[in-house]
């Protein structure tokens, strides 16, 4: 509760808010406008992308700002365990991110409204954002606790990202036994296949261990700094 108040009586959570509905409804009924042709695919596509840009500035100050003013010495020292103080970064951002993403309901709102849509795709679609969303925030979380510098979290949590999406692109000129690897790897990859309506358990296995392993690493590095 105190991670998400301060979210919003900061200009933080608004200026979150209203830059990622710009980028995102902005850049697809731009393309929709060019092309004359409106399809909820569209939209997705560009979630992975805009994503990795703008989950690394959410999280980029949540430990390293605590570490760099001092405030974590007092966190640790609170009666309440690491993971608790974790979840609690972690569940404020989430829940930030899926108020990000409920606004954008009117972008197939709007589609709905010019023909037929198809809900399978409109709901794998939100469900694997938030998903992919929760998997990006893990990762910035724990880079952001390995430093006292905003900055340097930000950037390191970027390529961290990013990395997830670029090591697809990678298959083409990797060794064949390594392409499978390569592809299981990809954010996107899976992404992709829950927002076209198919929620398999594989890609769920995937988001839900890689979220877990890095909150694990993150109150790993918590506890190693109260030692």
């Amino acid at each position: 509760k105190k991670e998400l108040a301060g979210y919003f009586n900061s200009p933080i959570a608004y200026i979150f808010v209203v830059l990622f509905l710009l980028l995102t409804t902005g850049i697809y009924f731009l393309q929709v406008f060019l092309s004359s042709y409106a399809h909820i695919s569209g939209f997705f596509s560009l979630l992975p992308w805009l994503l990795i840009i703008l989950v690394p500035a959410l999280t980029m100050r949540l430990w390293a700002e605590e570490r760099k003013i001092g405030t974590d010495e007092l966190l640790l020292t609170l009666p309440v365990r690491s993971y608790h103080l974790v979840f609690g970064k972690y569940l404020a951002c989430l829940g930030l991110v899926a108020f990000a993403l409920a606004c954008t309901l009117s972008v197939p709102l709007t589609i709905g409204w010019l023909g037929n849509l198809d809900p399978g795709p409109v709901i794998g679609g939100y469900v694997g954002a938030l998903l992919m969303g929760g998997a990006y925030l893990a990762m910035g979380l724990f880079v952001s606790s390995l430093t006292t510098n905003q900055i340097l979290a930000f950037i390191l949590a970027l390529v961290g990202c990013a990395s997830l999406i670029l090591v697809n692109l990678l298959s083409p000129v990797l060794p064949d036994p390594l392409v499978p690897i390569a592809q299981y790897l990809s954010i996107e990859s899976h992404f992709a296949s829950i927002a076209l309506g198919q929620i398999d358990s594989r890609d769920l296995v995937y988001f839900l261990s890689f979220v877990v392993f890095f909150l694990y690493a993150n109150i790993a590095s918590l506890e190693a700094r109260k030692w």
